[in-house]
Order: structure tokens, then sequence, then C-alpha cells
């Protein structure tokens, strides 16, 4: 292999290239990688599962590989999502898909985040299914992680209808191979005020959308004031407490009409020590008394509280088997938790010890350019052979 590639072998260069050709943002269909993957599974003989979501257009693949003696439960599942972030709007030096080696990094879009373990996994199946394994390896590839993890929820569904249940979890998102064992919470929440319109120079006829969405505004800031001010903290991440923020805001029609409707968006995670749904419920208690307030200026006038999405935190043990099972395969110890959500979330939610182990930086994901190290590349590829000599059943 050309020295650019460093001592990835032909076949993870094969897959690395075959991967981020393929164009699989969140909009589109995961299907060409799914299906990519699953025909490589099928021509090893590894029984492998699409699995789809309701519109059919996207699935979730879960493959395994049995232990010697027949066993399919319990193992050690590997998981990354199939579906990338767009590339609207950003002046790329190549094309994003036509992936190119270049000073020791390999561009393309998904190259960090996070095809380049998805394609080094797929590359070493053939060792792991010649292999007498002391016990189950799984594929947990997911789509729409970039939209709120949205794959992962159904994700946990798939194994438990398959009888899939690993004793541990690696989820191979960008770390530069050191083992994290949290991520905060990820939510999103939709805030409806419904108004009344009127003439401007009429405000009592009306109820002002904009003007009790920004009090709704105002209580939510409160919130994230007391997570910063009173805590609690978890000193592992960068931030160590709870955020959240106003995000969009839309409303009114007119500068000379009462504003009928006004839509806020917002965004807020949190440590493992504060309950987003606690969240919610300080939320819709606001929205309560303001619709009170609302009503009392003009009947059916409300506000309604929609949670779009919620990704859950990661908060697993040090000592889990996940994460003995990654830093035995070479990871990274490291006491820092990450500042981005994963699909790791809903599985340690399952009740799945997971940890989070794979090439890349996060800084190198979603922007213009992305790219990740060769070097990073290869000590993934590393980390999977010694998970192959370490599951290896003695004969």
């Amino acid at each position: 292999m050309s020295a650019d590639w460093g001592r990835l072998d032909d076949r993870a260069v094969d897959w690395l290239t075959r991967l981020l050709s393929l164009d699989t943002t969140s909009r589109r269909s995961n299907l060409p990688v799914a299906e990519l993957i699953a025909e490589e599974c099928r021509a090893l003989g590894i029984p492998v599962h699409l699995r789809p979501d309701p519109t059919g257009a996207k699935a979730n693949l879960v493959a395994t590989i049995a232990a010697a003696d027949g066993t399919t439960t319990g193992g050690i599942a590997l998981s990354g999502h199939m579906d990338t972030v767009p590339v609207d709007g950003q002046d790329w030096t190549t094309d994003p898909y036509t992936p190119q080696v270049r000073d020791g990094h390999l561009y393309a879009r998904g190259a960090a985040d996070m095809k380049g373990f998805l394609a080094l996994v797929t590359a070493a199946l053939p060792r792991f299914a010649a292999t007498r394994l002391a016990e189950p390896v799984h594929l947990a590839f997911t789509f729409d992680e970039e939209l709120a993890a949205r794959g992962a929820g159904q994700m946990v569904e798939d194994l438990a209808a398959l009888g899939v249940h690993p004793r541990a979890c690696i989820v191979g998102e960008p770390t530069s191979m050191r083992v994290i064992t949290g991520h905060k919470s990820v939510n999103i929440v939709r805030i409806d005020v419904h108004g009344l319109a009127a003439h401007s120079s009429l405000p009592a006829a009306g109820c002002n959308a904009v003007e009790y969405a920004a009090a709704m505004c105002t209580a939510f800031r409160a919130i994230t004031d007391a997570w910063r001010d009173e805590g609690p903290y978890d000193e592992d991440y960068a931030v160590a407490h709870s955020t959240g923020g106003v995000m969009m805001i839309e409303g009114g029609t007119a500068r000379n009409i009462v504003p009928e409707r006004c839509t806020v968006l917002l965004e807020f995670r949190t440590i493992a020590a504060v309950d987003p749904h606690d969240v919610v419920t300080r939320l819709r208690s606001v929205a309560d008394d303001l619709t009170r307030q609302m009503r009392a200026e003009q009947v059916g006038a409300g506000i309604e509280v929609v949670v779009e999405d919620m990704v859950p935190a990661l908060s697993a043990r040090r000592d889990s088997p996940a994460a003995q099972a990654a830093i035995a395969y070479g990871g990274i110890p490291s006491d820092e938790h990450v500042t981005y959500g994963t699909d790791g979330g809903a599985f340690h939610a399952a009740g799945i010890e997971t940890v989070i182990c794979g090439p890349g930086d996060i800084a190198q994901a979603h922007g213009v350019d992305e790219y990740v190290d060769i070097d990073q590349l290869e000590a993934c590829q590393d980390f999977l052979a010694a998970m192959l000599s370490r599951l290896s059943a003695a004969d």
C-alpha cells in the first residue's frame, strides 16, 4: 500500500474509499452504506439484519458473529452511525465525496465522524468471521445519529427484538482513541404560543404571543443561570454544569398587528445529576401559569411545550465491562467527558454498558475539509486487531 496510507491494509483503504464516496447526509437515505456492509456480511456468512425505520427509506444494521460454541448473546457490540452532516454552504478545497490523503490526513465528509470507524470495522470482518471467538461480536450501526440520535432509540428496540444482549458496547465516535465514559444529554424543546391577532392600536382586543414567548424565554434563562451559578457540577466536563439557550424564535406577521403566534426552539444539555424530564416539567408548569394569564385576556389562547428530541446522557463507570474491554484493546484511559452527544446515551439508558472510543478528533468533524489523521486510523486498526486477539478462544 502507498506510503500515503501509512500502515493501513488494502481492505481498510478499499472500505474507507467506498464508504466515504457515498453521500449519506441525514436528509438522504443511509441504505447505500447499510446495504453495502450487509452484502459484505452475507458474503462472509455473517447473519445480518437491516431494520427499517417507519418510512422504509433508512435502516439500522445489526449483525452477529457467533462465538465458537455458537453463543450469540452477551459479547461486545461495535457501534457507529452511517449518516453524516451536510456540506451545504461549505467551500471545500476538494470534492467532499472524493477521499484524498494529504500530509498525513484523510479528507472527506464523514472521515472523522464517523465512517472511518465503520470502514475499519467492516474491513476487519473476514478476520473476525474466520476466528474462533470466546464470545460473540455484534455490529450495531445506526441511521440518523446526526438528527438527535433517532436511530439509536430504534436500535435499542431492534437489539431486544433480535435477542441481542451485548454485555458491553463500544461506540466509535472520534475521541482520539481515548476511552470516554460520559457525555451530557441533548434535548430540543419547542414552545408554541397561541395568542389572538388584533390591530396594534387596540392591543386589548388581542393577545400578544411574542410577549408571552418572551416570558417563557426569561423563565428558561432563569433555569440555565441557576445551573451556572448553583450547580450541580461535574468537573469531568470542560463546562462543568448543565447548559441551555434559546436557539430560534419566529413570530408576528406585521409591525402593526398584535402577534397571534410565536414559536421558540430551546436546546439544553444536562449532566447526569439533572433529569431532563424534570426540566420539561418545570417548563410546562411555567407554560400553565402563563396560559392562565393569557386566557384572562382571550379565551382559547395558550402555550404548548413540545419535546422534539431527547438524547440521553452517558454516564458509565470507569471500571465498567465496556471501559475495561476498550482499555484492554488499546484504548487510552481518560477521566474526561465529551461535550457532544452520541448513540451511547440510548444504549446506556437501556442497560447496556457503553463507552466511546474511536479514531479522530471531534474538532475536525462537521466543518470544511473534514479530516482524520492516518495515524488515528492506524491506531484504530491496531485496536481491532488487539480485540480479535483477546477474544480468540483457546483451542
